[in-house]
């Protein structure tokens, strides 16, 4: 570690690990998925190559991430530890926080598509879970994604390469309506006239329209 705050404290300890600039996001891009050097360059746009290169080196010494030897012969590929996989929860609820900063939408700011799977967990976690088990696929910007919603919640994940008969609905819209939407900002009432639903309409609006789950935390 670079720095440190010098202080016997949870909080500032983990902010030795974690808290320079970068690290929580390569954190997300491997929350994501295990991902090798130039799939985390590509991921992570305005880093630097040495930057990065520190960065990942910082956290494997500290433990959150490690080295795995990927099926491709001399490929690496870095994973989150299982240590580290716990940033998850703190990660998903400073996204749920950061709702009011997403309103104005992306402006200039750089938008991949890939970063969705964590933020649509982490809003939909705060909903209820659906009443009814379904696989809802969301398109936005070419990509697909799917939401598969049963009893214990909803998990998201990129398009898995299957049948698409096999969604219940699929959901095309631009970003900023389909976080409104997971968060519990819009509903589809709201926003019928700029998404497009091909397929059974109750099966997405069991995921979206859920009540927020507030035994476990609500979406503001």
């Amino acid at each position: 570690m670079s720095r440190s705050y010098g202080q016997y404290c949870g909080l500032a300890r983990a902010l030795d690990v974690v808290g320079d600039r970068w690290n929580l996001l390569i954190v997300r891009q491997l929350l994501i998925a295990p991902a090798r050097y130039r799939e985390l360059l590509d991921g992570l746009p305005g880093v630097a190559t040495n930057l990065l290169t520190d960065r990942l080196r910082d956290l494997e010494t500290a433990g959150v991430i490690e080295r795995r030897l990927a099926e491709e012969a001399n490929a690496v590929r870095y994973a989150l530890t299982p240590w580290g996989a716990e940033l998850r929860k703190p990660i998903e609820s400073l996204i749920r926080w950061s709702t009011p900063l997403m309103v104005r939408g992306p402006g200039e700011d750089h938008f991949r598509a890939d970063w969705l799977v964590v933020p649509l967990r982490a809003l939909l976690a705060g909903k209820a879970a659906p009443r009814r088990s379904s696989t809802v696929g969301i398109a936005v910007d070419d990509q697909l994604f799917q939401l598969r919603a049963t009893r214990s919640g909803v998990e998201v994940s990129p398009h898995d390469g299957g049948d698409l008969n096999a969604f219940a609905a699929v959901v095309r819209a631009d970003v900023t309506i389909i976080l409104g939407l997971a968060a519990g900002a819009l509903t589809l009432d709201d926003t019928r006239e700029l998404v497009d639903i091909e397929g059974d309409e109750a099966a997405v609006r069991a995921i979206f329209n859920a009540r927020p789950d507030h035994a476990g935390g609500s979406v503001h």
